[in-house]
């Protein structure tokens, strides 16, 4: 939702705040794996129990995801195949910071947390899943309560204020929630699609 509501404003904003990206010319994808190295070291912060400091890290790994894109277009060196590589690895990020939390919670012997943050990590990969898979039939599959944007603002105040728990329930039932809303809008648009082709 915040990426549906953002997009048309986000390259303009991003170009006001931070200049010195567009000065010279930065190949995009770099920036696309350093972010996911960086989110890597978030979830090597929260298997370690430090979920404050995960969350700042995470926030900084956000940072060159969100930008990528940006400079792509930008200096005109989008390609098919950085697309591709953002998508991928967005999907690493996303699993090593849940698999961090499994980890903490593990080790902890909390059950409930580590439940939810399972929930949350199958759900996650489910609904990135359908997309990819949708849009193999059809132009474009978007939507649900929480996208990627929402989840990560979340994992954020959850380590940042202490409150992972109650946002692990949040983002357990949600992601959950996400995955169904996707996995409908595709049997709409399919079976639309199936009745132009009969």
């Amino acid at each position: 939702m915040i990426k549906e509501k953002l997009g048309k404003n986000l390259d303009a904003w991003i170009h006001a705040a931070f200049p010195f990206l567009f000065k010279r010319s930065v190949d995009p994808n770099l920036l696309t794996v350093f972010g996911t190295a960086v989110s890597l070291g978030a979830g090597w912060a929260f298997a370690e129990g430090q979920l404050r400091a995960g969350a700042l890290i995470m926030l900084a790994g956000g940072f060159f995801d969100l930008v990528d894109g940006v400079v792509a277009r930008h200096f005109g060196t989008s390609t098919s195949f950085g697309a591709f590589l953002d998508s991928t690895l967005d999907r690493v990020a996303d699993m090593a910071l849940m698999i961090g939390l499994l980890v903490h919670y593990g080790a902890q012997g909390e059950p409930v947390p580590q439940m939810l943050a399972a929930v949350t990590l199958v759900s996650t990969i489910l609904t990135s899943y359908a997309k990819a898979r949708a849009e193999l039939l059809i132009p474009h599959l978007d939507g649900g309560m929480l996208e990627r944007g929402e989840r990560v603002g979340l994992l954020a105040a959850g380590g940042l204020f202490g409150i992972m728990l109650p946002v692990l329930w949040v983002l357990a039932i949600g992601t959950t929630v996400t995955a169904g809303q996707r996995i409908l809008a595709a049997y709409r648009a399919l079976e639309a699609l199936d009745a132009e082709n009969a």
